[in-house]
């Protein structure tokens, strides 16, 4: 990003490759836990206990016997149905684990609480501080739940990325940080903590002395987290920049899209100085509140310029974008959750091939498996349905005032 304002920890020679879907992801995932020699740290938001989760389960049950060093971060709340499940097959197997921030019981589960809004949303896996996964997916089956449309079933769209290179280290080190932070949290057994503490000292001064291989033909890449105290706006920061500085095409596609009034601006703008840009959304309603409120926006949407078009294949899940020769890969939705609350990370790139090859994928969607919204197909709309696509919008508008956040939004 030449003479960009952001400071980022940019890497050089990294090895990324494009995991497209489940399929792609699950079979790189547990590939990578077989061939695992000391440890396997992996976080999600949703783990969920369908035969995917259970193969995975499987694989690492696998690793925890052959003596590697296991270690899983679950969210409380997006995995609030199967954490207890989840803990238990992980105990069993002698794997390390945390739960981020657990729902509460009783009384508290009906007390409003800031605090219970930012989770763990994003979906990191380190396989000896050699290889990474970086993406959207959950540890979820991607034929679980989705839509019928009186046709053949399709997989959730989505997308995950494997890394090899220099970029490993932040991804690892986010890792650690958190599991560290969580560690402190548990107040219970100081002498353990600092137990970990001087450890994870020992550690860091053995890991100066390896360096992550540098790859030939390896591409540009940066990390980008969100969280509450230094990465507050890091995502959406970059996305501002990559889109004022975009030239040709801007290509998004996003599950839960409503963008604040930032950038709005950036994609009316982008679009009135020639640039084509097109959004990839939910056909189908995953939550009907996201989807409607995403919805509202449309008149104005295409007033400016922009191309929509809606994935009728099955759900969208994917978090992604393509601008010019940049790309984005990660966990984070362009909507309140994630912008203002949630902890995410993506891998913002710049490699034009890299770019080539997200934007086919995309656009071979749009080709087969997605219906474009006009002004025409907006006016046969029912009068009820356009009410609740207002309600919504205004629903989560409300929510994101609750928060106190919504001048930055």
């Amino acid at each position: 990003m030449p003479g960009s304002r952001l400071r980022l920890n940019w890497t050089e020679g990294n090895q990324i490759t494009l995991l497209h879907n489940g399929a792609d992801f699950f079979d790189a995932l547990c590939e990578a836990i077989d061939a695992a020699k000391v440890t396997v740290h992996l976080e999600t938001y949703i783990f969920s206990m369908d035969d995917t989760a259970r193969r995975v389960l499987q694989h690492l049950r696998n690793a925890c016997k052959r003596g590697i060093k296991v270690r899983v971060v679950i969210d409380g709340f997006g995995s609030a149905e199967t954490a207890q499940e989840v803990v238990r097959h992980l105990v069993d197997m002698r794997a390390q684990y945390r739960v981020y921030r657990p729902e509460p019981v009783g009384v508290s589960s009906v007390r409003f609480n800031l605090r219970r809004l930012r989770r763990l949303h994003r979906k990191t896996a380190v396989i000896d501080e050699a290889l990474a996964f970086v993406g959207g997916i959950n540890i979820l089956d991607d034929f679980v739940d989705i839509p019928d449309n009186g046709k053949e079933p399709a997989p959730r769209f989505d997308f995950a990325i494997s890394l090899r290179g220099p970029i490993v280290d932040d991804v690892a080190r986010a890792q650690r940080a958190l599991w560290l932070r969580m560690a402190w949290r548990r107040r219970d057994n100081w002498s353990l903590f600092y137990q970990r503490l001087k450890q994870w000292g020992k550690w860091r001064q053995a890991r100066r002395k390896y360096s992550q291989p540098h790859h030939e033909a390896g591409v540009r890449a940066a990390l980008l987290q969100r969280d509450n105290v230094r990465n507050r706006q890091t995502i959406e920061n970059v996305y501002l920049e990559t889109m004022a500085g975009t030239t040709s095409d801007m290509l998004i596609a996003n599950a839960y899209f409503l963008p604040g009034r930032r950038l709005r601006k950036a994609l009316r703008e982008a679009a009135r100085r020639g640039v084509r840009v097109r959004l990839l959304l939910q056909g189908h309603a995953e939550y009907a509140m996201q989807y409607r409120a995403c919805r509202y926006m449309y008149c104005e949407l295409l007033d400016d310029g922009v191309e929509i078009y809606e994935y009728m294949a099955s759900y969208l899940h994917a978090k992604v974008a393509v601008m010019d020769s940049c790309s984005m890969v990660g966990s984070s939705n362009l909507d309140p959750f994630s912008l203002l609350l949630a902890r995410e990370a993506n891998v913002y790139i710049q490699d034009s091939g890299f770019a080539d090859q997200l934007r086919a994928v995309l656009e071979q969607e749009i080709r087969d498996h997605s219906a474009r919204v006009t002004s025409e197909t907006l006016l046969h709309r029912s009068l009820l349905g356009r009410w609740a696509d207002a309600l919504a919008y205004f629903m989560l508008r409300m929510g994101v005032a609750i928060t106190g956040q919504s001048k930055e939004y």
